[in-house]
């Protein structure tokens, strides 16, 4: 009996999320989640946050308004794959997926550096160029191996605030998540949700409610070891 050949761990991918929290200044903050599809071939059916993988045009983007020195510094830190992003192309990736998975705006007014890219021709189209002043890096994963997709995810907090438009207008969300909603952050966990965003959540809440934060998180699977560092 020929032996089965041993099952290859896909690639890890470069990965950017963004954790939208509304209300952040009151006693009943919420933060934005959707839920993926029951046949998704990656969590399905889990309650999770706008995000996925940074493509090849989110490396052209100018942001109108750049990350701030301390995210860059962190977001630099510890590569894991041979072709690494830049840290504005991870900032970049976030306020797309946000824009795709959900329909809302991260950005300014103005006119953009150069042609737009496939990518973002309809984020263009409505007028803005997007802006990353206002995200923190709060958190960082290695997807462990043995699942169907791998990913090396950035976890960006921003605040609703900051969105251009109506807070509660879906309309241009994509199909990728359903069941959009702003739900109380104390509420969240009581979700169906992968261990990963749990955790995330945690630090979330702790950070809009405390305001305390020296380093970032970082689950590391990237050699089939879970390690937990810091980012400093």
């Amino acid at each position: 009996m020929t032996p089965a050949k041993p099952v290859q761990s896909p690639p890890i991918r470069d990965a950017a999320t963004i954790v939208l929290v509304r209300d952040g200044d009151t006693a009943s903050p919420r933060v934005l989640m959707g839920q993926r599809g029951a046949g998704a071939a990656f969590m399905p059916s889990k309650y999770v946050f706008p995000g996925g993988a940074i493509d090849p045009d989110d490396r052209k983007i100018t942001l109108a308004a750049p990350l701030p020195a301390t995210e860059i510094a962190r977001l630099s830190q510890q590569p894991v794959t041979e072709t690494c992003p830049p840290p504005e192309a991870m900032a970049a990736a976030a306020v797309r997926e946000l824009w795709e998975e959900s329909g809302l705006r991260l950005g300014r007014p103005g006119t953009w550096a150069g042609p737009v890219p496939e990518d973002w021709i309809d984020f263009a189209e409505t007028g803005l160029v997007p802006a990353a002043d206002g995200l923190r890096f709060i958190f960082r994963a290695v997807t462990p191996p043995g699942r169907t997709r791998r990913f090396d995810a950035r976890f960006f907090l921003a605040r609703a605030e900051d969105i251009v438009g109506d807070l509660d207008d879906f309309s241009r969300a994509t199909d990728e998540l359903s069941h959009l909603h702003w739900i109380p952050l104390a509420e969240a966990r009581a979700l169906d949700l992968p261990f990963i965003t749990e955790v995330v959540l945690a630090e979330a809440e702790a950070l809009v409610l405390e305001g305390l934060q020296d380093s970032v998180p970082f689950f590391d699977n990237s050699s089939g070891e879970s390690v937990f560092r810091r980012l400093a």
